[in-house]
């Protein structure tokens, strides 16, 4: 009998579960509960470039070839990034956040899903210009460890770097990026001076627990790619991360509005999504 559209578009559904139960169970990478449409989008192009006949090939894949899953975990890490993304969103750090941070001794600030490292950066260099960087502390943190180390090496294409140049200037950027960088080759490289107070670390928001106690959480254009659920654990672990009186950054696409923990922060700068952490009952 000859298989229907909706039929095959079944099976293949159950076969790309499958896969991802068959991750969660052999490495413990889970991916149960984020947006199924970038699963699965993922997942095709993998499977289209791998020339597979079928999806069940890629488990048995995953299971017996490590070089397979990283490239996998690759394709599943979110890596939409660039350096002052945004640039609205870092004037407002520097005019309003900044200036709050600037009476504690010692700031501690958790970049949460840091990809691959452009916007972590971005911060050092605001810290930086600013005179906080002396005496901060940034924990930056993504699930794939093949990600983390091309975050802590800190190179850039020299393609990117006339946008991220832009982006840096429309931010209220006090120089020039180029300030902040070594040319090597064809890439950027981002000075140690720059690195000297970045923890770079794996850490799965999905199933690991509170990372650090911070005074900034830092978590932009991650949770889109999180069902309901799972952006309410998240959220759960950023509060548990964040004492009163704590800064919380959402992406512009993402907000509290219906998060069952809603209640525990208050809109600081609501067009940017920034939330300030209320005092704990």
């Amino acid at each position: 009998m000859k298989k229907n559209q909706g039929e095959i578009l079944e099976n293949q559904d159950i076969e790309i579960r499958l896969l991802i139960e068959a991750i969660f169970q052999k490495y413990g990478y889970d991916f149960r509960n984020y947006s199924q449409a970038h699963v699965k989008r993922r997942i095709l192009n993998r499977f289209n470039i791998s020339g597979m006949t079928r999806i069940t090939d890629m488990i048995h894949e995953c299971l017996t070839n490590h070089q397979f899953v990283d490239q996998l975990l690759t394709d599943l890490s979110i890596t939409v990034t660039e350096m002052f993304r945004d640039p609205v969103f870092y004037g407002e750090l520097r005019r309003e956040i900044l200036p709050l941070l600037q009476s504690y001794p010692f700031i501690k600030i958790w970049h949460a899903g840091c990809s691959s490292g452009e916007e972590v950066y971005s911060m050092a260099i605001l810290l930086k210009e600013e005179g906080l960087y002396e005496r901060t502390q940034i924990y930056a943190t993504d699930f794939n460890p093949v990600i983390i180390r091309q975050a802590k090496e800190g190179k850039y294409p020299l393609n990117r770097i006339k946008e991220f140049s832009t982006n840096y200037l429309k931010s209220g950027g006090k120089g020039s990026l180029s300030d902040y960088y070594t040319l090597n080759h064809d890439m950027a490289a981002m000075l140690d001076v720059l690195k000297k107070n970045i923890v770079f670390a794996t850490h799965n928001l999905v199933t690991d627990s509170v990372f650090a106690e911070v005074n900034m959480v830092v978590c932009r254009n991650v949770l889109i790619y999180f069902d309901r659920s799972l952006q309410d654990r998240v959220i759960r672990l950023f509060v548990d991360s964040l004492p009163g009186g704590g800064i919380l950054c959402l992406g512009s696409k993402e907000n509290l509005q219906f998060s069952a923990h809603y209640h525990e922060f208050n809109p600081l700068i609501a067009g940017e999504k920034i939330y300030i952490r209320k005092q704990p009952l």
